[in-house]
């Protein structure tokens, strides 16, 4: 017979996370603040040695356990495997009070925060509204599954894969899986990315190009998912961290080099008005040509998608005038390459009649004929600055910063010259 009063023995179990890592947990006891069971845990990523590695580690980790029950030591917390853990404040909304407030069960609510089915679709909705309304803010601590997820707003592959890649970076030094989500194609089937996040409970988001809508980040926040907007289309609420580049100072560089080659008469295929970086670049453009009494003529400057097919008809308008442009300042490296389709079409040569400027530096400008003149975008470094805050937000940590703006440069290649 088991002796009631005798303390549980930690064992420790080994979980296959979908990833193909291996979680080991091990019970370390009781917190004697909270009443709550306390784990160690410690991820394995997935491989050919991963099991013996794990066994490795849940014999490792059992014997801290065995260290810490010892008298006069204390569990050493990492703030990379437990999630932190807040106390409610004064006044502030409980899992009771939302499920008052909007006449459901307590459990139903856990579901809303927790993403989890059987709940109806008009119930969800008022749940997430009364979360929402009453800024709840999830106090426990959370077990979260050993990812960091990347939420893309539109996926264009060639920033995309750079982006990954940062994120990457970082994650992996903290044994973190990474993984995406294509939230323009959820929401176009009628899914809730966010929701689609609240079951899968990551360690943190990076949002890539996020439009800010207020449902989804209230469902996040009220989940206590840290969550970072890298180059967000508008103005982020300020209690959004967000990682950018310098768009102004890009639009600058790009402006202040084509006028030093002597061109006077410069047009501008800008990218969408509603995206902040867009605005950013043309702004810096005029700001540039403004500094040098050459004002833009805004009889020159088109507003269009980031794309080659706005790049390629803006430039056919622009060819087509009386006295058309030398130079042509583009809002990306895709409307570039368009305007380089559109010269061919009508025998303009680049860059001995007009020469061209993009944004981003994509790999393939500098292999088309001729390599493209661009701003470059550390889209690697700000993928890694992300993930940095977002790791910095699940420890608990406050950023020292919550913008984080990386310089843009300049890379002069063969698509500029003199006017003739």
């Amino acid at each position: 017979m088991s002796n009631p009063g005798a303390r549980r023995q930690a064992r420790g179990e080994v979980e296959r996370l979908p990833s193909g890592s291996l979680r080991v947990r091990v019970y370390a006891g009781v917190d004697p603040g909270t009443g709550k069971r306390r784990y160690l845990t410690e991820t394995v990523p997935a491989g050919p040695a991963a099991h013996r590695e794990a066994e490795a580690v849940r014999a490792r980790l059992l014997g801290e356990v065995e260290a810490l029950r010892k008298p006069g030591t204390e569990p050493r917390p990492d703030p990379l495997v437990e999630v932190r853990r807040r106390g409610r404040r004064r006044g502030e909304v409980t899992v009771a009070a939302v499920a008052r407030l909007a006449g459901v069960s307590a459990p139903t609510v856990s579901k809303v925060l927790n993403g989890r089915p059987g709940v109806a679709a008009t119930t969800r909705r008022r749940v997430e509204a009364t979360l929402r309304e009453h800024g709840y803010r999830r106090p426990e601590a959370v077990v979260r599954a050993p990812n960091v997820e990347v939420v893309f707003f539109g996926m264009q592959s060639y920033l995309a894969v750079e982006v990954m890649h940062g994120v990457e970076r970082v994650a992996g030094a903290h044994r973190l899986a990474v993984g995406f989500t294509d939230a323009e194609r959820r929401q176009a089937t009628g899914g809730s990315w966010a929701r689609d996040l609240l079951s899968r409970q990551p360690y943190g988001v990076v949002a890539v190009h996020l439009g800010f809508a207020t449902e989804q980040l209230g469902l996040l926040a009220s989940s206590g998912i840290p969550l970072v907007a890298l180059d967000p289309t508008g103005e982020p609420d300020h209690s959004v961290p967000s990682v950018g580049a310098a768009n102004w100072s890009g639009g600058i560089a790009a402006a202040r080099h084509v006028l030093s080659l002597g061109h006077r008469r410069v047009a501008v295929i800008a990218g969408p008005a509603e995206r902040m970086c867009a605005r950013a670049r043309l702004g810096g453009i005029r700001a540039a040509m403004d500094e040098l009494g050459v004002p833009l003529d805004d009889r020159l400057v088109r507003i269009g998608w980031f794309s080659f097919e706005a790049g390629y008809d803006y430039a056919r308008e622009l060819l087509r005038l009386p006295d058309p442009p030398t130079a042509v300042l583009c809002g990306n490296d895709l409307q570039a390459l368009g305007v380089y389709e559109a010269a061919r079409q009508a025998g303009v040569r680049v860059p001995e009649d007009l020469s061209v400027v993009g944004f981003d530096d994509i790999p393939a400008v500098r292999w088309c004929g001729p390599p493209l003149t661009t701003v470059r975008q550390p889209m690697v470094e700000m993928g890694a600055a992300a993930a940095e805050l977002v790791l910095a937000l699940a420890a608990g940590r406050t950023p020292d910063q919550t913008r984080v703006e990386l310089p843009t440069t300049l890379v002069v290649r063969d698509s500029t010259a003199p006017p003739r």
